[in-house]
């Protein structure tokens, strides 16, 4: 996409956001004396860095076969796009909720402008690699071609894929190729108190918690969580009978988290005297000494009974005898009138209105319980289906429980394998026992089902599944105020150059379309959301401009306008809503062959600047 006056060459890219560009930008402000003639001077960056740089032979890192690879697959932007399926959404003029099918690492990166720290929690159940799994195999050169084969099950020469057999000599080489670089993508969508959840068994727990330690640093792991899996005395051949698995969970900034357990029992605080600091129970005035030399010994003298009181051996008092007066004063000590044997003659009062945490702490072995167990999500998919469809996915009060640790009203949760989407479900029964507005985005690869007793049903694949047990999850809540907006991974819709000199006159007149043919309007609308930065839930409303159909985007923050044959009438009905509208800025798109002619284009610019629209682009 460019600024219209360049008559020819379009800026808004059929790729997604360059993060190595942008890194280079960022490293360019904070350094900009390392750079030399637009490229890095290694030596200078070094001697900037001084001894925080480690030029010893020898040195702590962990590596495995392809890790490069995978690290340029993590930067290499996607020339993909998001394409809306309205047929399948559910509510999609209000939801703020996502469902996208397509592959999870293309999916990844034409998120990160949109979604830039804008998640606060990641969760996500990724193939183990127990020698059975499916395991993405990605293309470092055109990942998009590779989705399109692999959503079939086969390879280029039509042969079904295989899965990472532990026989393999890079079993686990491929396993960590695979979840490097959509970890390392992830970590850029959390806000800066976001956290992610990654659950995972003891095939592969060491190397992704290396992964990890690697891409949001050691210090920023929190807590290990074990969950029962199963209670069968099911031995392997060494005579051992697993039943865990574990659930790690990093913070994007460990200083800026601290995990919510249960709400704590305050059934026992009370105020049967109205005192006027509210609820209270009685606490225990007294206190270890821990070897201090100073000690808050002293008599307490019941001014009714005259009852004294001491504190027992090896404590004191938790307050001084200066302090004391004015703890009566405000009634936190108060004294009884009378006193039974073995009593003390004063009531130390704690008020609930005085505790700075009202949640008791997430305890590593929660999820050491039954009712985590997977037989339980099985009956939750029976249930719901009528039928087992998955032998391994999550029960519901597992991540409800999960979610209440972490989020809070009007956060958004992610979840990029999402199988059966027991996330999502999670998600809308977690939102509407607290009365609170979860948001989730759900992406699952439509991965072929082989059982035919499911195919006979109308599931297909992996995520025909998972969109159906969201829909039955609305129902079941009666959430008319949730929903679901589906959208599908395809390739770009901007039509590329191909210089193909067999047939050059075909190319020619292609090359004066921009977009391809079998793309609507909406498709195009997407694509710019995404490019420009926009939420794929951002409101969009219609109107309708000298007979052209104008997108306007976020209250008037886009318009666009992709029809044919555009006027210079079209373009100041568009000024006139932007006084309609009246955002604080606006950003206005027209294509580029949509013009009546050059004429009209030149002269668009002009209108729409007078009316205060700087930003004008075309495709």
């Amino acid at each position: 996409m460019t600024e219209m006056k360049k008559i020819t060459g379009r800026s808004l890219e059929a790729k997604s956001l360059d993060i190595t560009n942008q890194n280079i930008e960022h490293l360019k402000q904070l350094f900009p004396d390392v750079f030399s003639e637009g490229k890095i001077d290694f030596e200078a960056l070094k001697a900037v860095l001084g001894e925080e740089v480690d030029v010893s032979e020898e040195r702590y890192n962990f590596t495995w076969n392809g890790k490069t690879k995978a690290r340029q697959i993590a930067q290499t932007p996607s020339i993909g796009t998001l394409r809306p399926c309205k047929e399948e959404s559910v509510n999609w003029d209000t939801t703020e909720n996502l469902f996208i099918e397509g592959d999870n690492l293309e999916v990844l990166k034409l998120l990160q402008k949109s979604y830039h720290k804008k998640v606060k929690m990641i969760y996500i159940d990724p193939p183990y690699n127990t020698g059975k799994d499916f395991v993405y195999k990605d293309n470092f050169y055109n990942n998009i071609q590779n989705y399109l084969e692999q959503s079939g099950q086969v390879d280029s020469e039509g042969n079904k894929l295989s899965t990472n057999s532990d026989s393999s000599g890079r079993y686990h080489s491929d396993w960590l190729n695979m979840i490097y670089p959509r970890i390392k993508l992830a970590r850029n969508l959390l806000c800066d108190d976001g956290v992610i959840a990654i659950s995972i068994n003891e095939h592969e727990v060491v190397n992704l918690r290396k992964v990890c330690d690697e891409i949001f640093g050691e210090d920023n792991f929190l807590v290990d969580l074990i969950r029962k899996t199963k209670s069968m005395n099911n031995h392997d051949k060494n005579g051992l009978n697993i039943q865990n698995e574990n659930t790690l969970i990093y913070a994007k900034n460990k200083n800026r988290i601290v995990l919510k357990g249960d709400m704590k029992d305050f059934s026992k605080y009370k105020n049967g005297d109205n005192d006027p600091n509210g609820l209270w129970m009685s606490d225990n005035p007294t206190a270890n000494l821990d070897g201090r030399k100073t000690k808050n010994d002293y008599e307490i003298v019941n001014p009714y009974t005259g009852t004294i009181d001491i504190p027992p051996k090896g404590r004191h008092w938790a307050f001084s005898k200066n302090s004391l007066p004015n703890l009566i004063e405000k009634g936190k000590v108060k004294f009884r009138k009378t006193v039974k044997e073995n009593e003390r003659g004063f009531i130390y009062k704690r008020y609930l209105n005085e505790l700075s945490e009202k949640n008791s702490k997430v305890d590593s072995l929660y999820f050491v319980d039954n009712k985590y167990m997977n037989q339980v999500a099985t009956k939750e998919i029976n249930a719901l289906f009528g039928f087992s469809a998955f032998d391994y996915t999550k029960p519901v009060s597992f991540l409800k429980k999960l979610l209440s640790f972490i989020v809070d009203d009007g956060d958004l949760v992610l979840d990029f394998f999402a199988g059966s989407a027991s996330t999502a479900d999670a998600v809308i029964k977690h939102s509407v026992d607290n009365s609170i507005n979860i948001k989730f985005i759900m992406v699952q690869l439509p991965e072929i089902i082989d059982r035919q007793d499911l195919r006979e049903l109308g599931f297909n694949t992996v995520s025909s599944i998972s969109k159906e047990r969201i829909r039955k999850s609305l129902n079941s809540e009666n959430t008319s105020c949730f929903g679901m907006k589906v959208f599908k991974l395809s390739e770009t819709n901007i039509r590329p150059w191909d210089a193909d000199f067999d047939n050059l006159e075909l190319v020619l007149q292609q090359a004066e379309k921009s977009i391809k043919a079998d793309r609507s309007s909406e498709d195009v609308l997407y694509e710019i959301f995404l490019k420009y930065g926009y939420d794929l839930t951002t409101p969009v409303e219609t109107e309708v401009v000298n007979g052209k159909t104008v997108f306007v985007v976020g209250a008037g923050a886009l318009f666009v306008c992709l029809d044919d044959e555009i006027t210079t009438d079209t373009v100041e009905g568009i000024a006139k809503l932007k006084e309609e509208y009246d955002p604080e800025t606006t950003q206005v798109v027209f294509k580029d062959e949509g013009f009546a002619d050059d004429r009209v284009k030149t002269n668009a610019i002009q209108i729409l600047k007078q009316a205060a629209i700087d930003d004008v682009k075309s495709i």
